[in-house]
């Protein structure tokens, strides 16, 4: 676990919108801020606030820890999470296919 007076999201947020095809501009809007302070937000110059991540995990649909996982004490693979953001904005039948390689890797 990292030491708590030195937590860096930014990266993550970063990683997150990116996953998802969003630039700085549409997360923006989507939350209701300014571009400079989501760029902000990013580079950790600026700590969002509540609001901020609240906003930010409903537009993606996850959770606080996809955010802070490196920062807790549970397992998580942030390489699969980051990985799967963004597959119901897949084309219906791109999504079949990944669900049946998963079914067949699985077998």
């Amino acid at each position: 676990m990292k030491k708590i007076s030195s937590i860096k999201i930014g990266k993550n947020i970063q990683q997150i919108r990116k996953s998802y095809g969003y630039t700085q501009e549409k997360l923006a809007e989507e939350i209701d801020c300014s571009t400079r302070y989501i760029s902000d937000v990013e580079q950790n110059r600026s700590n969002p606030s509540y609001e901020v991540l609240i906003n930010i995990c409903n537009t993606f649909n996850i959770g606080m820890d996809q955010i802070f996982g490196e920062y807790l004490d549970i397992k998580i693979n942030d390489s699969i999470n980051y990985k799967l953001a963004g597959f119901e904005n897949l084309k219906e039948k791109d999504q079949q296919t990944i669900e049946h390689l998963i079914s067949f890797f699985n077998s």
